[in-house]
């Protein structure tokens, strides 16, 4: 994985519809400037996406400078779930940097008191503090962190374990890639945490034993008996699909934890906020974690994280001791504290929600035409993805993946660059202010450029 997409000018068919417009040469030759910038002065980690240089977003549409205009599939990653560009947050933005007050570290401030007030208001009863961050990978180190310390507090310092899942991914930073289970990735870090292990996400496709024992036998195999685990994460639906455990699994587990003090933290950066037709993705199992990590689609905007959870676990550290320079920016806060009104007034979880149900049908159209290539295919609200295998095998294949998104570029449906423990996945995440109309273009469009992509296999 890991493919870049040509920055070689493409002349490619004209598109005029309601909704999208392509009338130039893919990239424009005059973004070259900008995108061969990028790529002197910036790491070849940075690259990977469409060679799209954005002009401006709003709503569920993207802009270049030339005329050209896409139906946004990526979210920006899985970040605008309010829509690009909201006047709400614009002007809450504005507000706020007209205020005058830019930055406070953790000195007092009512932007960040209210956004912490609105959170927990959105929680389910038991989790009541909240601690605001700025990524999601600071959000999941931080929980990570509050395990461990609650895990010595009630067991001794060797009660530290960390139980991640296979193919799971918590960010990019040092700890949360090792609590992840992408260790085959070019540029993932080998976990050289013993006390950190993985075991098989019950996705019921890549693992086809989802029932809990396979848990318990999974962490007995490396080694690591109850009492010395401190906590498990989980996202809430992996992402690489996006694949849930099963239900049962999942209250098993909650049981499980609770009996031997382990924290059971859920990972919902980039599944909170509405994205899967309820507020939590966790409230799909019925169950409420330990603490929650969440991010993204938090502020449809500008990066801030949080942690939320349990008194118990959240107040361990004195004052001063578990700080972050930018928690709570009051400009970020304000953004976020817009960002979840405009998603509660506007019922766009309620929106995600009734979409899903046309994605997931349009998803297994596309999969029962082209059932040998097409290994998996999920659904849950507003994210869904295409699993894409070698003809016949179940085997992943992130050329045929980065084929379709790339076809889908040039007729003016944007997705970010293909995901998963291998590349294999063709995500996709619009925001959640779509409307019927614009999402089944969207679907023609997919539909098509798997179809392309297909037929350009070689036999």
């Amino acid at each position: 994985m890991g493919k870049e997409f040509s920055i070689t000018p493409k002349n490619v068919p004209h598109v005029q519809t309601k909704y999208r417009r392509i009338c130039t040469p893919l990239p424009h030759p005059e973004s070259l400037p900008t995108l061969e910038k990028l790529r002197t002065y910036e790491p070849v980690s940075m690259r990977g996406q469409p060679p799209l240089v954005w002009d401006r977003a709003e709503d569920v549409f993207v802009y270049d400078k030339y005329g050209n205009r896409w139906i946004d599939w990526s979210s920006g990653v899985l970040v605008t779930n309010a829509g690009h560009g909201a006047p709400e947050i614009k002007q809450a933005i504005i507000d706020q940097v007209n205020s005058g007050l830019l930055h406070n570290y953790v000195f007092p401030s009512e932007e960040r008191a209210a956004l912490a007030e609105f959170l927990i208001g959105l929680a389910p009863k038991g989790l009541e503090k909240v601690f605001l961050l700025t990524t999601g990978s600071e959000a999941t180190e931080n929980a990570i962190k509050l395990a461990r310390s609650y895990g010595i507090k009630k067991g001794g310092t060797k009660k530290i374990g960390i139980v991640g899942a296979e193919r799971g991914f918590h960010g990019r930073t040092l700890g949360s890639q090792q609590a992840g289970g992408i260790p085959g990735q070019k540029g993932w870090i080998v976990n050289e945490d013993p006390a950190i292990i993985q075991v098989p996400f019950p996705d019921g496709y890549w693992t086809t034993d989802t029932s809990f024992e396979y848990f318990l036998s999974a962490i007995k195999k490396k080694g690591m008996e109850p009492q010395n685990v401190a906590g498990v994460i989980f996202e809430t639906y992996q992402g690489v699909g996006p694949d849930f455990a099963p239900v049962e699994y999942i209250h098993k587990l909650a049981s499980w934890c609770k009996n031997h003090d382990v924290v059971l933290i859920f990972d919902e950066v980039q599944a909170g906020f509405g994205r899967t037709g309820k507020m939590w993705a966790f409230e799909h199992y019925g169950v409420t974690p330990d603490l929650i990590c969440c991010g993204k689609g938090i502020s449809s905007s500008l990066p801030l994280s949080a942690v939320l959870g349990r008194t118990e676990i959240m107040d361990q550290f004195p004052p001063g001791s578990m700080t972050s320079t930018h928690t709570g920016n009051p400009i970020c806060a304000a953004a976020a504290l817009a960002s979840l009104k405009k998603i509660v007034a506007e019922n766009l979880t309620e929106n995600a929600a009734r979409m899903g149900d046309i994605l997931l049908a349009g998803l297994k159209t596309i999969h029962e035409k082209h059932p040998d290539v097409i290994g998996h295919y999920t659904s849950r609200g507003l994210v869904g993805g295409l699993q894409m295998t070698k003809r016949g095998k179940k085997e992943a294949d992130h050329d045929l993946a980065h084929s379709v998104i790339e076809r889908c570029f040039h007729k003016g449906l944007l997705f970010f660059a293909p995901v998963g423990a291998w590349g294999q996945t063709v995500k996709i995440a619009p925001p959640l202010t779509i409307t019927e109309e614009i999402l089944r273009e969207g679907l023609t469009v997919l539909s098509e450029s798997v179809d392309e992509a297909v037929a350009a296999l070689k036999p």
